[in-house]
């Protein structure tokens, strides 16, 4: 075997060197472009995630301030401070028409309540009696009804579509 031989030999294992070593950074790119991608899903999810979880405490919040007027028929002053600091922000992660459905269908007859609840401290036995408990029970049947709903109106909201 001469020299011209071994340069023959060589000369192929080099060529397959050159081949891999272009390949190699391309491979290295499509590589990270898949690890961005899948960080991108997994920051995606976690966001979704806790957006749900705070969407979900708020909800609960509500369904709770309701109930407990439904079943002691007012609110304590303990239980609308809990009302309004759980549901602060609630405009920054539900659309308008819900923070406005709160304060027109929950929040106002609450307060509607608990002001009919402080006239009949002091009301006598007769018509005006009877009109103020008409009305606390109107107001009652209504937040029965929105607790009823209360579910499917945010249910667009609470949904974990990944």
């Amino acid at each position: 075997m001469d020299a011209t031989e071994v340069v023959h030999i060589v000369q192929p294992a080099r060529d397959w060197v050159n081949y891999l070593s272009a390949l190699l950074v391309p491979t290295i790119a499509v590589f990270g472009a898949f690890i961005a991608w899948q960080q991108w899903r997994t920051n995606r999810a976690r966001l979704k995630n806790e957006l749900f979880d705070r969407r979900y405490e708020q909800f609960c919040v509500v369904r709770d301030f309701i109930g407990s007027i439904i079943s002691s028929g007012n609110s304590t002053l303990e239980e609308q401070q809990k009302y309004l600091v759980g549901t602060r922000g609630m405009r920054f992660l539900f659309d308008k028409a819900i923070t406005e459905y709160m304060d027109k269908n929950i929040w106002a007859p609450a307060i509607d309540l608990e002001c009919l609840e402080s006239e009949l401290q002091g009301l006598p036995i007769g018509n005006e009696r009877s009109e103020n408990v008409r009305k606390q029970r109107d107001i009652k049947t209504k937040l029965h009804g929105e607790l009823k709903a209360l579910e499917g109106r945010f249910a667009d909201y609470l949904q974990l579509r990944h």
